[in-house]
């Protein structure tokens, strides 16, 4: 006899403790989704109301050429506007991006007890973990979402340790998307007044890690989220979406594409790779650059993936918004901490929109040349 998915206790453990994911319900012969996965109205999303976000993709090919200037421009722009954006030509070959897609949908395809010796509970190591949803011992409503979490030390490393049937693709993904982040992340670090040698640079991309999300197929796509609303911790994401899309991000304030509150959705255009501003670059930036809101929606067309790069500082690197930004703006905005213990205030609690920004929010005052600066 089959697990029962309308009683929580029976549903938690065949998804979440012993590693059946969403995939496994759902090839049980699911045909609605359970109490469990159902979000309440103001988390769904309605897909038929969102309109497009149609801002075209940034050719980064124009970066260090003549035009360099503008295409910089184009990147500060939408860092401080919507605080996501699409890229062309970035040096990441486009038939590994197809690799990708089609080895995602092969890992996930095995049996489940082939992928749950990776949770994170038995996991051989602690460089990958398999789950579902995102904290789900602390969400009331769970995300239709199973995952696989690589993280990156070093070449040897990931060799040795993360799953062969995902290992070598996932590796040469982040050996050349790596680049143009570092690109990427001097242009707007520039714009911010910091010199290119400056190690801080290095040191806000210290750390990455490759995710693979699948989103099966769902029965009743209007009830539920793939994942809810949050904002990315780290400094800067890549993300890569197969042709089904599903990616919305929520306008902050007025802008050409939207109103100030509204949700885009973000369209997946062949070869293109999606970069969005993480919660680092908002303190650092004191809010001039916005780690935007977003969230993903499920579809009942069929089964999708997504594969981000997070990239984030080193553990014990101080963040804080840069000084001579506090100076100019005569108001520092966010307090300084150490990024690990942000970090784990992060995967402490259930996605809850920009929450988690709450953390660096304290009340502190600090001077500069003798003045007392207030934060907010």
């Amino acid at each position: 006899m089959g697990p029962s998915f309308d009683d929580g206790t029976s549903l938690y453990n065949f998804v979440v403790r012993d590693g059946n994911g969403v995939k496994g319900m759902v090839d049980s012969g699911l045909t609605t989704v359970p109490a469990a996965y159902t979000q309440p109205p103001r988390e769904r999303i309605d897909k038929e109301s969102a309109r497009k976000h149609e801002q075209p993709p940034i050719d980064l090919s124009r970066l260090d050429g003549p035009e360099h200037d503008e295409v910089a421009v184009e990147i500060v722009r939408a860092a401080e506007t919507l605080g996501f954006f699409q890229v062309i030509n970035h040096g990441v070959p486009v038939d590994l991006l197809e690799s990708l897609k089609d080895t995602a949908h092969k890992f996930f395809g095995l049996q489940p007890e082939q992928k749950a010796v990776y949770r994170s509970e038995v996991s051989p190591t602690p460089l990958v973990k398999y789950g579902t949803s995102f904290v789900p011992e602390k969400e009331k409503a769970l995300e239709w979402k199973d995952y696989i979490s690589l993280q990156y030390v070093n070449d040897a490393e990931a060799l040795q340790h993360w799953p062969i049937e995902i290992r070598d693709v996932a590796l040469e993904y982040l050996r050349t998307s790596i680049m143009m982040v570092r690109k990427l992340l001097e242009v707007l670090m520039l714009n911010l007044g910091m010199k290119l040698v400056d190690p801080k640079i290095d040191a806000l991309i210290d750390k990455k890690m490759v995710n693979m999300n699948f989103y099966p197929t769902c029965p009743n796509p209007e009830l539920t989220v793939g994942v809810r609303r949050h904002s990315d911790m780290g400094t800067l994401t890549v993300l890569l979406q197969d042709r089904i899309g599903g990616l919305y991000v929520k306008i902050e304030e007025d802008m050409k594409y939207g109103k100030k509150g509204e949700w885009v959705e973000i369209p997946p255009p062949p070869g293109a790779l999606v970069i969005n501003v993480g919660d680092m670059l908002q303190v650092l930036s004191n809010k001039r650059y916005k780690s935007a809101e977003h969230r993903v929606r499920t579809t009942n067309i069929a089964s999708r993936v997504s594969i981000p790069i997070f990239t984030i500082p080193k553990l014990t690197e101080k963040i804080a918004p840069l000084p001579h930004l506090v100076e100019k703006d005569r108001i520092a905005h966010y307090r300084e901490f150490t990024f690990v213990d942000y970090m784990k205030n992060f995967f402490g609690n259930a996605h809850e929109g920009k929450k988690s920004l709450d953390f660096a929010k304290k009340c502190r005052f600090f001077l500069i040349d003798s003045q007392k600066i207030r934060y907010s």
